[in-house]
C-alpha cells in the first residue's frame, strides 16, 4: 500500500536507497535487493539513487524524517549493512513509528547507523539512471 501525504499537509519518512556500483549489485550477495525495496516501500516513499559514496557501508539506506520529525530536530539517519531482511524490517519498523524526531532509534539500528564522510554527506541525494 502506497504511502501518501496526509490532508493536513504532512509528509511522511522518505526512504532513500543506494543501487549503483555497489549497493543492489551481486557484489553484495545473499540479498533479494528488489525484495528489499519492496519490502521499504510499504511503509514509506522510496526513492532510489546512484553511488552514495559509501560503498563499504553497501546496502546503503538513508530514512529521511516525515515533517513532524524536522519540526522536532530530526535529520536524516544513514544505514549501512542492511544485508539480510531482519535489519530491513528493522528499518521498516522505525519508520511505521515515526523515523527521525520522532522515534528513538533502537539498539538493533543503532548498530547499523553510521555518520557518512563529509563528501557523501555534501553531495545531494540523486536518482539512479
Amino acid at each position: 500500500m502506497p504511502v501518501e501525504v496526509s490532508r493536513g499537509g504532512s509528509v511522511p519518512c522518505r526512504v532513500v536507497v543506494c543501487r549503483d556500483c555497489c549497493c543492489g549489485s551481486s557484489k553484495v550477495t545473499g540479498v533479494d535487493h528488489r525484495e528489499q525495496t519492496a519490502r521499504l516501500a510499504k511503509d514509506a516513499p522510496v526513492r532510489i539513487t546512484g553511488c552514495l559514496d559509501v560503498c563499504d557501508q553497501a546496502n546503503v539506506i538513508v530514512v529521511q524524517p516525515s515533517s513532524e520529525g524536522r519540526a522536532a530536530g530530526g535529520r536524516p539517519v544513514w544505514f549501512g549493512l542492511v544485508n539480510d531482511p531482519a535489519a530491513t524490517e528493522d528499518v521498516a519498523a522505525w519508520v511505521r513509528a515515526g523515523g527521525p524526531g520522532v522515534a528513538a532509534l533502537t539498539d538493533i539500528l543503532d548498530l547499523y547507523a553510521f555518520t557518512p564522510p563529509r563528501r557523501a554527506r555534501s553531495a545531494p541525494l540523486r536518482d539512479a539512471g
